[in-house]
């Protein structure tokens, strides 16, 4: 089955194979080795440069994400939130939930940040101490301007917190000179590993921060899980063969090299792209704001979502429902994972089949 949803992915034989390694205890020095490796490697792939502290933890990009919201607000100032999709909406859900003042800055779904928003709203505030951005906003598949956000963020003394859960590996980032402070992934999208880890990488500065501020939860305290990280274990219990297989998936990018992995990404929208231009689709968004990874498209006039998916699916390929608003007139087409062009060739040629 080849998975055309935005993760989780198609991955490799080798990234398979890696969790049949064998069973192993979370407080074994093996695991120490296998957590430090998986610690380094996320540093030489998305933070070469600075001083920055990785931290995987078990379970989504969603916990991962939730970690770092809990963990980055001081008590009594503020969070602002750029939305204009409906992960932008769930930081908003994560920081009311755990009690943390909010500003939100809204746009279109189908319309980018805007950072001179984000800058006068940092002016007139200064009970702001963190700006919350997705990089890729998955629900339609559009890059906002972090490096631009970063900038005024920077410029204001505030922290920049980036979801790039859908975003590392996949499209251009630069966490040191764009000035991000705090940056969220996952294994399971485009490093092209299992689901069950998530992680947060952060300027060593901004972590030492956030070890002085009150914990909000007990699971989800990044500064609790970068402690124990630091003593060459985990503060709960690790799901052991996924990081077996994310090392090995972090092997293969590391190979790949990161900006040969967003440039093969981005060869794979071009061709998936022309042949939805071919077959007469409509994409929601014009190409300058369009993702690496994810193309959202409008379906046809007389055609459901599930008739699309399910004539897709008896031919061997996953797509995805269109969300919230968009849910009843879109349609959307992941290529991230370990697939090639004859793969995307064969799956335009049974949308063709599929579509009226």
């Amino acid at each position: 089955m080849i998975l055309l949803n935005p993760g989780p992915v198609n991955v490799s034989r080798r990234v398979t194979d890696a969790m049949a390694r064998g069973d192993l205890c979370h407080r074994e020095p093996e695991f120490s080795d296998l957590l430090e490796s998986v610690r380094q490697k996320l540093l030489r792939a998305f933070a070469p440069a600075g001083d920055w502290v990785a931290v995987p933890i078990t379970g989504s990009g969603t916990l991962a994400l939730e970690a770092a919201v809990s963990s980055a607000v001081s008590a009594g100032r503020k969070m602002l939130v750029v939305q204009n999709g409906v992960y932008g909406a769930r930081i908003r859900e994560m920081a009311e939930t755990h009690d943390i003042d909010t500003v939100v800055l809204e746009w279109p779904w189908t319309e980018r940040a805007e950072p001179v928003r984000v800058s006068e709203a940092l002016a007139a505030d200064p009970e702001i101490e963190v700006v919350a951005a997705v990089h890729h906003e998955t629900t339609t598949g559009l890059r906002n301007p972090i490096e631009a956000i970063g900038r005024v963020v920077r410029d204001a003394g505030r922290v920049l917190l980036v979801d790039s859960i859908s975003g590392l590996a996949g499209d251009p980032i630069e966490l040191d000179a764009w000035g991000v402070g705090i940056c969220v992934g996952v294994a399971n999208k485009c490093i092209q590993g299992i689901p069950g880890v998530g992680f947060v990488l952060a300027r060593r500065t901004e972590m030492e921060r956030m070890a002085g501020l009150a914990p909000r939860t007990v699971y989800l305290h990044l500064p609790r899980h970068h402690a124990a990280h630091e003593k060459h274990t985990v503060p709960f219990t690790a799901a052991v063969q996924v990081f077996y297989a994310l090392d090995e998936a972090l092997d293969e990018l590391l190979e790949e090299t990161v900006a040969g992995r967003v440039e093969r990404y981005a060869r794979a929208a071009r061709q998936l792209r022309t042949g939805f231009e071919r077959l007469g689709l409509e994409i929601l968004l014009p190409e300058e704001r369009r993702s690496n990874s994810i193309t959202t498209l409008r379906l046809p006039a007389g055609t459901t979502y599930s008739s699309l998916h399910d004539a897709l699916k008896r031919d061997g390929f996953v797509i995805y429902e269109g969300q919230g608003q968009l849910g009843s007139t879109a349609f959307r087409v992941a290529n991230m994972g370990a697939l090639g062009s004859a793969d995307f060739d064969r799956f335009l040629e049974c949308l063709e089949r599929a579509l009226p």
